[in-house]
């Protein structure tokens, strides 16, 4: 049985990423901000959201000219023989006559016809509240919801950060199959020329024959990880990766900015400010605490002022027009109005409710990222130091196997060994800048500061 063998890489390979690809400008390949800008762009599912601010922007519009008059037009045409409807027709087109008078015409008058216009106005003077607070809770809304469209595009961005260093994680794993390929197949050579010579077990070649065998394996479910982690990218951005390099390396050449120590700080509810989740459940609870004054407002007289002018004509040429107004007071009420007021108010505890949980949510996740951040860092530093000891050991256990030394087991161990340590330094490369960007997530800064 084989010991422990780089074969084993090939599963580890589609976590590794890329470390030390030469800088690319932004003509030669497609940078991490590129991506994340052409997402915020293209991806239809912003799209959708921006659609959704843009509705309840127009919503908080309507809101505010609630209290602006109302204008009304209407055009009908009449016609009856009823005997009261008949002489107020009549009456309206201003053609009565001595002979309408006439009991018998009265009782039993001709049918009438008529068209008519009129034109009217309604001018809210107090209607206890509700369209204010109707006005309010409408800007809430479109404000939390506007907040929301920010943290959708912050999470794409993440989104985007994990696919465009996958892809570059599937790249290399290519690249690091080929060069366990490689290895698999030089050592299976030489192993077969010495068992030609007699120096070689024909357990040393099987064992050779099986370390190739698996790598190869191993490399063709690598490529299926490259085309699988392309497709994604191009789902989340619109680009075709494929026909791009990928410009920003996993490992920046410079360190990414420190994060203020308050934001860091246990508990610290510094970037909740900032963070557009929570803006919007504060948001949301404003909102639902406005449309309880809204419940209440409907319980309450309203007054208003209405005018306006009609004609009803029997041709274009004769008719009739007045005019009216009023100043008039309603107060409706039902049963059902006092369990609409208890609902609204059950709203806004459940909003109210849910804006904290969100805050606590997040105070939570800003320390776990912190400390995702740490725990990343620590294992790059520990993984430097495993790659240089594993390299002087495989350039040791090398040179003795091929003395005669050592077993072909030795050498195969000391091969996996660097594999392993190469791959965790690579992978905790990838979780430092992954981490990061979760960070800036959780904190509500920019992710990989990238702004409109």
């Amino acid at each position: 049985m084989l010991p422990v063998t780089p074969i084993r890489v090939g599963a580890a390979s589609l976590l590794i990423v890329l470390v030390s690809l030469s800088s690319a400008s932004a003509s030669e390949g497609v940078r991490i901000e590129d991506a994340i800008r052409s997402a915020w762009r293209e991806n239809p599912a912003l799209a959708a959201g921006s659609h959704q601010v843009a509705a309840a922007r127009a919503d908080a519009k309507a809101a505010r000219d609630g209290h602006w008059p109302t204008l009304s037009v209407t055009a009908k045409g009449i016609g009856t023989s009823e005997p009261v409807g008949v002489f107020g027709i009549k009456l309206n087109q201003a053609r009565i006559t001595l002979e309408d008078f006439n009991p018998a015409t009265l009782n039993n008058p001709a049918a009438v016809t008529g068209i008519g216009l009129g034109a009217g106005i309604v001018v809210p003077i107090w209607m206890g509240g509700r369209i204010l607070a109707g006005q309010h809770a409408a800007e809430a809304q479109a404000d939390a919801e506007a907040s929301t469209q920010s943290r959708r595009r912050e999470e794409m961005a993440l989104a985007v950060v994990q696919a465009y260093f996958g892809a570059q994680v599937a790249e290399q794993g290519v690249r690091y199959a080929d060069d366990v390929l490689a290895q698999a197949r030089e050592t299976e050579r030489f192993v077969r020329e010495r068992n030609k010579q007699g120096l070689a077990l024909d357990a040393d070649v099987d064992r050779t024959v099986a370390f190739r065998a698996q790598a190869e394996a191993e490399r063709a479910a690598v490529l299926q990880q490259v085309s699988s982690a392309r497709s994604a990218l191009a789902m989340l951005t619109g680009l075709d990766p494929s026909r791009s390099t990928l410009a920003t390396p996993v490992e920046p050449a410079l360190a990414l900015p420190p994060v203020p120590v308050a934001t860091l700080e246990a508990g610290s509810p510094a970037h909740q400010d900032g963070r557009p989740d929570v803006v919007a459940a504060r948001l949301r609870a404003l909102a639902a605490e406005e449309f309880v004054g809204v419940s209440k407002g409907s319980l309450l007289p309203s007054v208003f002022a209405v005018a306006g002018v009609d004609t009803l004509r029997s041709s274009w040429t004769q008719g009739g027009t007045w005019w009216s107004a009023a100043l008039v007071v309603r107060w409706e009420f039902g049963a059902s109005s006092l369990g609409g007021m208890d609902a609204a108010e059950s709203r806004s505890a459940a909003a109210a409710s849910a804006a904290r949980w969100q805050e606590v949510q997040a105070t939570r996740e800003v320390e776990e990222a912190r400390q995702a951040v740490a725990t990343a860092a620590a294992r790059v530093r520990a993984a430097r130091e495993a790659v240089t000891a594993s390299e002087s050991a495989r350039t040791l256990r090398m040179a003795r196997y091929r003395q005669g030394l050592l077993p072909l087991s030795d050498l195969l161990d000391a091969e996996s060994a660097l594999a392993g340590a190469r791959t965790l330094l690579l992978r905790s490369l990838f979780e430092t800048r992954i981490a990061r960007a979760q960070l800036e997530l959780a904190m509500g800064l920019p992710v990989e500061g990238v702004q409109s």
